[in-house]
Formats: structure tokens, C-alpha cells, sequence
């Protein structure tokens, strides 16, 4: 310190009187320090500055909202996704659907070969987050000394022995990598149309007021999206139309700050099988182990609500142990129509909705608008609307020329004019029939019951609930189970605060319907569809309890289902009633015949001398006694017959008080080798009557 104090005195004094470089040195700290406030007020400036995400940067910094939460849910969400735009394409062209379903594992070092990347030996174990100290792994093998010498004094003393708890290391452990494909043979992509239909968030053909499948209109792009971030690997999608003689190929992905396209290769090629569909192939990270049950659950219900599809779902792993495949056949071939689209119902839109039906509208005056962007308003209803609005309007007055002013009057009547309720001529229920049958299918259950609900109206919203019961069935656990729907597609996910499921555990009285719902295996099924399903949190996994409507038509729908199961079981009650007691005489038989021949041998015994004189029937019958033409295998032959006569006569009897109702029958359509026929469907909630002319 003293010698450096000293050089920096002698420097100064070899300086001298010159000043000039203390005043440099002064200029160039003043020019720093200016420099330094320049630099501070452009980042300040470049801060303040305004900038804007794309839709595809909102989903891919929010993936949690579209359901891409883990690895794990990001798997299951890929799959669902691909598998609903698979039975949309099929039924939008009235095709039965025929989907496969395919999840590959992939291993790193297969990964790692994929993108051309050499595997590389840990060096420096320590920098990993999954190293084990030494101190660590001594600790941990005498944690598992103890507990197996405990176990061993437990199995000694003959107490149950616990297993070894599994080892969880510190690490995240390493990333897991699947293929998913879906193919289906549904309407297929334009050529043209295909890197913009995958490759451009919240650009589609479904938008608009109508039943649809899905919840955020992203599709294949989130698992495009998430396939960017996590592996970095392109989308692959093979498409052809109905009659093509190509088939289309697409290497893409997407440009998630521009949100656009980027096309790797986009190429036709000869269609030799005259297939038309979709095929989607995507590699994604993922995990199998946590979400495999919820993703068989999915393809399951999936298959009960969609009885006329066929899933063949395969998961494939270099483990021969893992690989699976099931096959969810299909059951008929009655599909519901296809969903409508249709207008808003007046009571159903706000300011900025008016204000775009303003502008995308074709009609010039304001009368015409009334009547043909909206329903259930006629002229003459539309006229009165008009009048009421005020003497700034009148029916001829330019619809585009309306002021802010006369909008917010329009919306204020319309929240507070009266409309007739909208049809639920737009909506696509699975139908009492498809849906007995997909239960019957899947959980092969004693009893099964389905009601459809009438449209109802949930803020100028139509809606249909419909509900199926079953009682026994495999795979079903004791007490209520429940299977949740949403415009047709399975819902899994937060089943707790549902309301269907608040309404089976809470609302519904089992008990009063002879059903105990803590032994009785319970499957409670409830869809609901709308064009506007109200949806709950941002995963859009449940439907709130605070709705009224909906809380009373699920209500209402379940009570009707217990109904018709109420009735079946008292009559499987009633019919073992029956068995118990024609078992319980049938025990006494032998006995009563027995006492029977030994009362009439004493009366027979002609030594007796108070023997009364009987007639001749008797008298008959003593004689056969004596003779042993009548033994006691006749009083009990007689006796048998007996009791099963008086049985089918009280049968008979309960059924011509009651009616007669048979069990569900399986239907079986034969159909020739060759041609096609036009036919007609009488649908019935128990059968569909097919009239071929």
C-alpha cells in the first residue's frame, strides 16, 4: 500500500506544473458520465416501447391453458386433440370413423441418433442433478438396513410385512420422448390449405356459433407448438381428399414470433390405395408412466360415447412388457347429424359481438339486420324492436351508419326485450340409443338406463342433457363412478367441482331407488352439449355448479334414469322372492309327500273298526294305496307340479298388471356382399328401425 502511494506521489511530481492532462482526464470522465446517461436513457426509451406477442408466443409462454401443463398431461392432450379432429373430418362427410392411434417411446439415444446427435459418457458425475454423495448413499443404505431388519422381526412375530418403498432420486430424471401418429379416413386437407391449417395459431374452418369438440379451436398446432419446444422436430402430415388420385405430404413447423408457417417439404405423391383422410405424426416429450391411465380412460370413454367409431389404439415401447394394443370395436352404424351452425340469440351477444355482425354483414338497412343475423326475431317482431329503440331509428336507416350511442341502445333492449327460446334443432346429441349402446359395450353392465333431456336454454344458449345409468358391469368399482361429457368428448380432469358429479354424490337420493351407492357398482353418465359450453378454469375441465339450469336438467335427468332402474330392480326382486319361495317348498316336498302316504296308509288299513265309509274317489285312492299303485314319489311328483303351476300362474299374473319389458337387445344388421342400399332410421332410445325400400 505505501510503496503505491509513493509512485503515484512521484508521478505527480514529475508532472510538474503542466495542467492540461488533469483537464483531459477531467473531459473524458465528463464524457463517461455522458456516454453512461445516454446509454440509460435508450434502454429506458427501448423499455417504454410498445411490443406485441403473436397468438402462437401467448399459447407457447401459457401452454398451461390449452392443457400442456407436464410432459405428461402434454402427452395426454396431443393424443386427445388428434383423436377429436380425427372424428370431426370423419363425420363431416357422414363416414363411419375408423382411427388408429399410435404412441411410440423413443429412447434419448435413439432421439439422439434422430437429430444426429452423439451420445456423450458423464464426466464430471457431481455436475449432475441426480449425483449421490457418499455421505448420501451411506445414509440411504442404512435407512434400508433398518427397515429390512424390521420386517424381518415383523415376519418373525408373524405381523404383516410391508414392501421396500421404491427409491426416489434427487434428479428429475431424463427426458422421454413418443411419437404420436393418428390416422383417420375422415375428409382430408386441400393441398394448398395445409401449412396454414397446422402451421398458424387460431386459423381454422370450425370458427362460428355451432357444437364443437373442441375448447381453445387450437387442434394439432398446440401439440405443433409444444413439439417446437420440447424437441425441436417437425410436424409430418399425409392428407388426400375423396376422390384424389395424390395424396399430399407436409413436413412442417411453425415460426411461434410470427406465428406463420415454415415448410420443410411440401409435396404431392401417387395415391395407389385410393385412401382419403389425415395421417399426423409428431414427436413430442412426454410421459407415459404418469398419464397412461388417463389416457386409456379417454380412448374408453371415448368409445361409450362413440359407439359407431373404431379406435385401434397401440402404444409401443422396446420393452416387449409395455407394448399394448386394444382394439374398441364398433357397435352400429347410426351416427348423429352433423352439428349446425346457426345465429346469435339476441339475449346472448354483447356490445363488441353487435358491432362485428355490423361489420361482416351483408344487409344494408337496419331491418334486414335484425332479421337475418339473429334468431327468433321475424319482421314484424323486428319492427317493434325498432319502434321501441327510440325515434333515431328506423327500418331503412343504413345499419353500417349507426353511432356507438344507438349500438349501446340496441344491446340495452336486447337484454331487456323478450325472445322466444332458441331451438336445439343446431345441436348433436350421441343420442339415448348410441349411448345404451356404448355403456352396454364398454362396461357390459346387469342394468342400464338412459334419459334425453328436451332442449333447454342457458343465456340465450340451447343445450341437451343426456344421462345413462348402470348398475354392475366389469371394470367398475364399488359405489357412484362417474363419466363426464362435454359436447361428446370425455372429460377428466377436476371431476370434484363438476356438477354433474356435485349432483350424482349430493342431489340424488339412491336409496329411495333401492340402490345402496356404497356396495352397488354405479356408473353415472352424463353428456352434455351446447354451443356454448360453460366451462370453468382455464383448463376448461369442468362445468361449475352455479349454473341453475344446467344443475336442474342433470338433476332431472338422473332422477329419470333411477326411475326405470327402480322399476327393473323391483322386479328382479320380486322375481327372487318368487325363486326363494318355490325353492323353499320345493325343500319341503319330501317331507309333506312322506306324511302324506303314511296318514292315508293308517285311513286304508281295513282292520281299523271306526273306519268311516267315504266315496268313491276316495275309496279309490285307498284301494291304490293298499295296492301301491300310489307311492310317496307320486304325492311328491304332484306336489312338484303343484307348486311350478301356481308359480307361472302369479308370473303371468304380475305381468298383466305390470306389462311385459324385455332387457336391451344387441341389433344386427345383415347386409348384402354386394351394392348399396338407401334407407331410413326410426330411432327409438331401446332400437332403431332400419326401413329399406
Amino acid at each position: 500500500m505505501d510503496s503505491s502511494g509513493d509512485e503515484a506521489a512521484a508521478a505527480a511530481g514529475a508532472a510538474g506544473t503542466k495542467k492540461k492532462p488533469p483537464v483531459a482526464a477531467k473531459g473524458k470522465a465528463a464524457g463517461k458520465g455522458k456516454a453512461a446517461g445516454s446509454k440509460a436513457s435508450a434502454s429506458a426509451k427501448e423499455s417504454s416501447l410498445l411490443k406485441q406477442k403473436s397468438p402462437a408466443e401467448f399459447f407457447a409462454e401459457n401452454k398451461n391453458i390449452a392443457g400442456f401443463d407436464n410432459p405428461g398431461k402434454s402427452l395426454y392432450t396431443t393424443m386427445r386433440e388428434l383423436v377429436e379432429n380425427a372424428l370431426d373430418s370423419a363425420e363431416s362427410i357422414s363416414e363411419l370413423p375408423d382411427i388408429e392411434i399410435t404412441i411410440e417411446e423413443i429412447t434419448k439415444s435413439k432421439f439422439n441418433t434422430m437429430i444426429g446427435l452423439v451420445d456423450r459418457e458423464r464426466v464430471d458425475e457431481a455436475l449432475y442433478d441426480d449425483f449421490e454423495s457418499e455421505k448420501a448413499r451411506e445414509k440411504r443404505l442404512a435407512k434400508e438396513a433398518r427397515f429390512q431388519e424390521t420386517q424381518a422381526k415383523n415376519a418373525a412375530l408373524g405381523k404383516k410385512v410391508k414392501e421396500a418403498p421404491a427409491v426416489r432420486g434427487k434428479g428429475r430424471g431424463e427426458a422421454a420422448f413418443f411419437k404420436v401418429t393418428c390416422k383417420d379416413n375422415g375428409r382430408g386437407m386441400p393441398h394448398d390449405d395445409i401449412p396454414n391449417m397446422l402451421g398458424r395459431v387460431l386459423s381454422g374452418t370450425k370458427y362460428g356459433l355451432r357444437q364443437t369438440r373442441g375448447k381453445f379451436g387450437l387442434g394439432a398446432k398446440m401439440a405443433l407448438i409444444w413439439s417446437k419446444m420440447s424437441t425441436g422436430l417437425p410436424i409430418e402430415i399425409r392428407s388426400s381428399m375423396k376422390g384424389q388420385n395424390y395424396v399430399s405430404f407436409c413436413r412442417l413447423d411453425i415460426d411461434i414470433h410470427k406465428n406463420v408457417p415454415h415448410v420443410h417439404l411440401h409435396e404431392k405423391r401417387e395415391n395407389k390405395t385410393h385412401w382419403h383422410g389425415a395421417e399426423i405424426q409428431v414427436i413430442i416429450e412426454g410421459n407415459w408412466t404418469t398419464h397412461r391411465s388417463k389416457i386409456l380412460h379417454y380412448m374408453r370413454q371415448m368409445a361409450v360415447i362413440t359407439p359407431y367409431a373404431q379406435f385401434l389404439f397401440r402404444f409401443l415401447s422396446d420393452a416387449a412388457d409395455k407394448s399394448l394394443t386394444i382394439k374398441f370395436a364398433r357397435r352400429t352404424d347410426v351416427m348423429p347429424p352433423v352439428p349446425l351452425q346457426t345465429k346469435h340469440h339476441p339475449s346472448a351477444v354483447d356490445l363488441l359481438l353487435i358491432k362485428r355482425l355490423i361489420a361482416e354483414t351483408t344487409k344494408q338497412n337496419l331491418l334486414q339486420f335484425l332479421q337475418h343475423e339473429f334468431v327468433n326475431i321475424s319482421k314484424s317482431h323486428a319492427e317493434r324492436l325498432i319502434g321501441e329503440m327510440g325515434p333515431d331509428f328506423s327500418p331503412k336507416m343504413t345499419v353500417k351508419s349507426l353511432t356507438s350511442q344507438q349500438l349501446v341502445r340496441i344491446h340495452q333492449l336486447f337484454r331487456q326485450a323478450k325472445f322466444d327460446d332458441p331451438s336445439g334443432n343446431c345441436l348433436s346429441p350421441a343420442g339415448e340409443y348410441n349411448l345404451r349402446l356404448g355403456i352396454i359395450k364398454e362396461l357390459h353392465p346387469d342394468m342400464v338406463a338412459t334419459h334425453a333431456s328436451s332442449p333447454q336454454v342457458f343465456e340465450g344458449h340451447p343445450f341437451i342433457v343426456e344421462a345413462g345409468i348402470s348398475i354392475g358391469g366389469k371394470d367398475v368399482k364399488q359405489g357412484i363412478n362417474v363419466f363426464r361429457f362435454a359436447n361428446r368428448i370425455p372429460l377428466l380432469f377436476e371431476q370434484g367441482a363438476d356438477v354433474i358429479t356435485r349432483t350424482a354424490a349430493k342431489r340424488i337420493n339412491w336409496n329411495s331407488y333401492k340402490i345402496n351407492q356404497h356396495q352397488d357398482k354405479i356408473g353415472v353418465f352424463v353428456s352434455i352439449v351446447s354451443t356454448k359450453i360453460p366451462f370453468k378454469g382455464t383448463g376448461k375441465e369442468y362445468i361449475g355448479d352455479d349454473i341453475t339450469e344446467i344443475s336442474s336438467a342433470v338433476k332431472s335427468a338422473l332422477k329419470q334414469c333411477c326411475l326405470q332402474l327402480k322399476s327393473k330392480i323391483v322386479k328382479k326382486l320380486q322375481a327372487r322372492e318368487r325363486q326363494d319361495r318355490k325353492r323353499n317348498l320345493n325343500r319341503y316336498i319330501p317331507d309333506v309327500a312322506r306324511a302324506i302316504l303314511e296318514t292315508l296308509v293308517e285311513v286304508a288299513d281295513e282292520s281299523s273298526p271306526k273306519r268311516p265309509r267315504y266315496d268313491k274317489e276316495d275309496e279309490e285312492l285307498l284301494e291304490k294305496i293298499n295296492s301301491q299303485e300310489v307311492t310317496e314319489m307320486t304325492f311328491k311328483d304332484c306336489l312338484t307340479q303343484h307348486v311350478e303351476q301356481v308359480d307361472y300362474e302369479m308370473a303371468l299374473d304380475y305381468a298383466m298388471q305390470s306389462g311385459v319389458s324385455e332387457e336391451p337387445r344387441e341389433a344386427i344388421y345383415l347386409s348384402s356382399l354386394e351394392g348399396s342400399y338407401k334407407f331410413v332410421d326410426f330411432q327409438s332410445p331401446v332400437f332403431v328401425f332400419r326401413f329399406i325400400p
